[in-house]
C-alpha cells in the first residue's frame, strides 16, 4: 500500500471502529436504563419505561443507522466522503456526550436518535473513499472490516468491564470523548480521495450499469431517480439481492444466538464466587453460590463476533484474488451449509459446537468485503456513494427485519425452522453469485 492508501485506511478503520463500538454499546445500558427511569414523558403523553419502551426507542435509533444510508450515499456522492466521516463522528461522539448527561428517558431517546443519523452516512462515505481512494482496494476493505469488528466484539466488552466500576452515565462520557478527537483528525489528515479512479478519455469508460467513471453524483431528486433507475435496471439489483440476504442472514443469526446456546450442556451460568479460592471469597464476602454469574453464553457470542476479524482480512484479501462473483457462491454457500450443521451439531456437545462456532464467526463475515468489493466492480464512480447508501439500506434496512423473522419462528416455529430459513438465505446469494459469475464470464 502507498502512502495515501495507508492514510485514508488509517482513517477509515477508525471511523469503522468507533460507529461499530457506539453500535454496540447501547443494549449494555438498557439494564440501567429500566433500573434508573420509570417513565418517558414525551409531552402530550406519558409512558412507562419498560424492555418494550425501550425496545422501540432503540429500534428508531438502528433503523436511522439503515435508513439514513441512502441519503448519506447521495451526499457522498455530493460532498465527498471526508466531511461526511467528521460529521459521522463529532456527532457519535456528541450524542454520547448528551446520553452521559440525560436526565431522563426523553433525553436518552435523543441522544439515540442523533447517533442513528450521525452514524447512518459512515458506511457510504467510508466505502465509498476505499473504493475510489485507495489502490489496494481489496486490503484497504479487509483492515477496514477488521477494525469494523474489532469494535462489534471489544464495544460492548469495554462497556461491561467499565460498568463494574463506575456508572453507565460515567462510561457514556469516556466512550464519547475519542470520537470528539478523531473527528479532528478526519478534518485534517492528508490524502486523495480519488485516487484510485481511472481518468476518462473521450471514448468513455463505462461501467454495466451505463454510467461513466466520471459521472458526477446525484444534483436533484428527478437526476437521483434517474440515477437509481439506471442502477436498478443492470446488474446492480442481483448485487442488492446478495447484499438484502446477507443482512438478513446476520441479523436472524446473530439477534438470538445468546438464548439458542444458553440452554445447552455446557452453558450454564457459573457463580463468579465458584471461580475464587476461599480466603479470597471471604475477604471479598462473595458466596460461592449466587450473586454475580459468568454468562458462558455471552461469551461464545463476544468470541463468535471477534474471530470475525479473521473472516474480514482473509475476505478483503479472497477479493484481490479471485474474481469477487465465485468468492459470493462459495462463502454464502458455507454460509448455508453452516446453517444446515447447527442444530445437529449442537447436539454433539460443547466441543464440537465450539468448533462450529469458530468456523461460522469467520465465514459470516469473509463476505462483507467480498459484496462491498462486489458493490464496486458494478457499479460507476461517480454514484459509488449512492451505490453504498442503497447497499447498506439492504443490508442494515431489508436486513433488520431478520430478527423479527428469527423471532416470529422462534415463537410459533422451531429451532431447525430458523435454521432452514437462514440456509434458504444463504442459498440464494450464493446462487445470485453463480448468475453473476456467467454473466461476467459471457462478457
Amino acid at each position: 500500500m502507498n502512502a495515501n492508501d495507508r492514510a485514508i485506511t488509517a482513517l477509515v478503520m477508525l471511523a469503522h471502529a468507533a460507529v461499530h463500538t457506539y453500535e454496540m454499546a447501547v443494549p449494555i445500558f438498557i439494564l440501567s436504563w429500566l433500573t434508573e427511569f420509570e417513565t418517558l414523558s414525551l409531552g402530550v403523553t406519558t409512558l412507562p419505561v419498560t424492555s418494550a419502551t425501550i425496545g422501540l426507542v432503540v429500534t428508531v435509533s438502528y433503523g436511522l443507522f439503515g435508513v439514513g444510508a441512502l441519503p448519506g450515499g447521495v451526499l457522498v456522492d455530493r460532498v465527498g466522503s471526508r466531511g461526511l466521516i467528521s460529521f459521522c463522528l463529532a456527532g457519535m461522539g456528541g450524542s454520547y456526550l448528551l446520553l452521559g448527561v440525560a436526565p431522563n428517558m426523553l433525553v436518552v431517546a435523543l441522544a439515540l436518535v442523533l447517533w442513528g443519523v450521525s452514524a447512518s452516512v459512515y458506511h457510504p462515505a467510508g466505502l465509498s473513499l476505499i473504493s475510489k481512494g485507495v489502490d489496494r482496494r481489496g486490503t484497504g476493505l479487509a483492515y477496514h472490516g477488521i477494525a469494523g469488528n474489532l469494535g462489534i466484539g471489544l464495544g460492548p466488552l469495554t462497556a461491561a468491564v467499565l460498568l463494574l466500576f463506575v456508572d453507565w452515565r460515567t462510561v457514556a462520557l469516556v466512550l464519547g470523548a475519542p470520537a470528539l478527537l478523531a473527528a479532528v483528525y478526519a478534518a485534517r489528515a492528508d490524502f486523495d480521495e480519488t485516487a484510485a479512479v481511472e481518468p476518462v478519455t473521450d471514448g468513455g469508460d463505462e461501467g454495466d450499469d451505463g454510467g461513466s467513471k466520471a459521472d458526477a453524483g446525484v444534483e436533484s431528486l428527478g437526476e437521483f431517480l434517474s440515477q437509481s433507475r439506471r442502477l436498478f435496471a443492470g446488474t446492480f439489483t442481483l448485487v442488492f439481492v446478495v447484499v438484502m440476504c446477507s443482512g438478513l442472514y446476520y441479523r436472524g443469526i446473530l439477534t438470538f444466538m445468546p438464548e439458542l446456546v444458553s440452554g445447552l450442556p455446557g452453558f450454564e451460568p457459573i457463580p463468579v464466587g465458584s471461580l475464587l479460592p476461599e480466603s479470597l471469597r471471604s475477604a471479598l464476602s462473595i458466596p460461592a453460590e449466587g450473586g454475580q454469574t459468568l454468562e458462558p453464553a455471552t461469551y461464545f457470542y463476544s468470541g463468535l463476533l471477534l474471530v470475525g476479524v479473521f473472516g474480514q482480512y482473509a475476505g478483503g484479501k479472497l477479493s484481490d484474488r479471485v474474481p469477487v462473483e465465485y468468492g459470493i457462491a462459495g462463502a454464502f454457500g458455507t454460509l448455508a451449509v453452516l446453517a444446515l450443521l447447527f442444530v445437529p451439531v449442537s447436539e454433539m456437545g460443547l466441543g464440537p459446537l465450539l468448533v462450529l462456532g469458530l468456523v461460522l464467526g469467520v465465514v459470516l463475515f469473509v463476505v462483507q468485503p467480498l459484496y462491498q468489493a462486489t458493490v464496486a466492480e458494478y457499479t460507476p464512480a461517480g454514484t459509488r456513494g449512492l451505490s453504498y447508501g442503497f447497499t447498506y439500506l439492504g443490508v442494515f434496512g431489508v436486513g433488520a427485519l431478520g430478527g423479527g423473522i428469527a423471532g416470529t419462528i422462534l415463537q410459533y416455529g422451531s429451532v431447525t425452522g430458523l435454521f432452514l430459513t437462514l440456509a434458504s438465505f444463504a442459498g440464494v446469494a450464493s446462487v445470485v453469485g453463480l448468475v453473476l459469475a456467467r454473466r461476467h464470464d459471457v462478457v
